[in-house]
């Protein structure tokens, strides 16, 4: 049993939905929040129990606990980097919202301290997990799928004047970043999972949408270390909020449905181009459910912190996902196209701010 202290009660609701639909592995000790009534409002609502599950606003007392064994930081992302530092010099593990941290200095910074505590730090990359990748996955290492070749990624959303009422949203002292850091960052990370590494892009990013600081549209094209080429269309100027994936291999072409925020949970189309779709289809009805979102992803981090195994998001994905975004800001500006990886040379290592 993996003992939580969850911190924000925001996005934190999700991750307690996600927690209570594992029971067996997690139990959820504390929430904190400086809105300590609607840390409460979440146990209650979500159906946790709340003889068992304390509120506090008191992060300080959180970390002396020896009760805790992970720590779950749901907050603004210019609060990543100091919270998650101090769990780890507690010595919990850390679970961190997307982006892990502001920049791949900090992020090498927090890998680092991981190692030194002993500790697992894991950033949160939820679209990874459901049946729908999970198919694509299998025919991938079954053969089906042959040499990537293309893929191209659609992020179009829709975030009005309302969503920037929040006075740290659409700055880039407190958001960091735009719809590249903020938005795309899980779409990005799926493309990773998929066709691997990326060997080099080049980006351009806009303000069309909001009068807001940040971008808020982009248009970045990849070339993957396999030779694949990817494309990547975002915007938060869409009519709704829909998201699209699709990649073209050798001997087969995926596509994804319309859906924003749980890609896995859609309904994909697998067609076969040089395969047998008889034979395909029959291996695919075959493959196991998995769980979906969140759920999926803290059940691969239960099975990774009691045996090791299975395929966790790790702190080195959280890494490539800052690459990315320091890469997309860089070329955006330089009108370069920029190789990858990234070490501390790059011009945006200390971060990609202006």
């Amino acid at each position: 049993m993996i003992h939580v202290a969850l911190i924000g009660a925001g996005i934190g609701r999700e991750h307690l939905r996600a927690y209570l639909k594992l029971p067996a592995d997690y139990t959820v000790k504390i929430i904190c929040d400086l809105d300590q009534a609607r840390a409460q409002e979440i146990i209650i609502t979500e159906g946790a129990d709340p003889r068992t599950t304390q509120v506090t606003s008191d992060f300080e007392a959180i970390l002396g606990r020896d009760d805790i064994d992970l720590i779950d930081i749901c907050l603004p992302p210019h609060l990543h980097f100091d919270m998650s530092m101090r769990a780890l010099a507690a010595g919990k593990h850390v679970v961190c919202e997307k982006p892990l941290v502001s920049s791949l200095q900090d992020a090498d910074a927090l890998i680092v301290a991981a190692k030194t505590h002993g500790r697992v730090l894991t950033p949160v990359f939820q679209y990874r997990y459901g049946p729908e990748i999970a198919k694509l996955r299998a025919l991938i290492d079954a053969g089906f799928a042959g040499k990537p070749l293309v893929a191209t990624i659609e992020t179009h959303w829709r975030r009005d004047t309302d969503y920037y009422n929040n006075p740290w949203r659409g700055t880039w002292k407190g958001e960091q970043g735009g719809a590249v850091l903020g938005h795309a960052i899980h779409n990005h990370d799926l493309l990773c999972a998929i066709l691997g590494p990326v060997r080099r892009l080049s980006a351009f990013t806009a303000t069309r949408v909001n009068n807001i600081e940040v971008e808020d549209c982009a248009a970045i094209s990849f070339e993957m270390e396999s030779g694949a080429l990817a494309t990547s269309s975002i915007t938060l100027g869409a009519a709704t909020d829909t998201s699209r994936f699709r990649f073209c291999f050798e001997n087969l072409t995926a596509e994804s449905d319309l859906l924003p925020y749980a890609p896995a949970d859609g309904n994909w189309t697998f067609t076969a181009r040089n395969s047998d779709q008889a034979t395909m289809d029959a291996f695919l009805a075959q493959q196991p459910q998995s769980p979906v979102g969140f759920t999926g992803f803290f059940k691969a981090l239960s099975l990774s912190l009691q045996t090791g195994s299975g395929d966790a998001v790790v702190a080195m994905d959280g890494r490539r996902s800052l690459e990315l975004v320091s890469a997309i800001y860089q070329a955006s500006r330089n009108g370069a196209v920029v190789n990858l990886p990234l070490d501390a040379t790059c011009d945006l290592y200390a971060g990609w701010q202006p």
